[in-house]
């Protein structure tokens, strides 16, 4: 029984492949999507309010991959939390526990929110309340950004002691 429960954390590889592919997929979306805008681009031109459609174009490319970054460090958290962790990785991106797992996943998903609010603001028509929309988001990063530097604390003090 306990080898089967032990061997069970190889179930973790059906995740990781899926966020492995997904982020594949994601990059490999945007790279299409930033060739088809520059040919575009080349093909016709850019009036003043074109070269704003385009720049919102280009950060909703830089938000897919973003994501696909998400994807990917979720895939190979998941692999070396469960089943291998001596990938050769650069020390950065080493993720030896889940604490360290959700600490990068943090830095990715407030740096996804500020580029979602870039897009709105470059989209603006007058008409929407980005004031509300915008310190919503920045309550949202000051909570993670006070969640990481806690984290911080805890770890240095942990480290402090040994």
């Amino acid at each position: 029984m306990q080898r089967f429960i032990s061997s069970s954390r190889y179930l973790i590889i059906i995740p990781a492949l899926g966020s492995f592919i997904a982020a594949t997929t994601l990059i490999l979306y945007g790279s299409v999507e930033i060739v088809q805008l520059i040919s575009e681009t080349l093909a016709i031109g850019v009036s003043s309010k074109g070269a704003k459609a385009l720049t919102l174009a280009f950060i909703e490319v830089v938000d897919l991959f973003l994501l696909g970054t998400v994807l990917y460090i979720i895939a190979l958290g998941l692999y070396e939390l469960f089943v291998d962790d001596r990938l050769p990785l650069p020390a950065w991106l080493s993720i030896h526990n889940l604490d360290d797992l959700k600490d990068k996943l943090t830095g990715v998903v407030i740096l996804v929110m500020g580029v979602l609010f870039l897009g709105q603001v470059v989209t603006w028509d007058g008409q929407r309340d980005l004031l509300r929309y915008g310190g919503a988001i920045a309550v949202v990063i000051a909570a993670l950004t006070y969640f990481l530097s806690q984290r911080s604390k805890k770890g240095k003090a942990s480290s402090d002691e040994a």
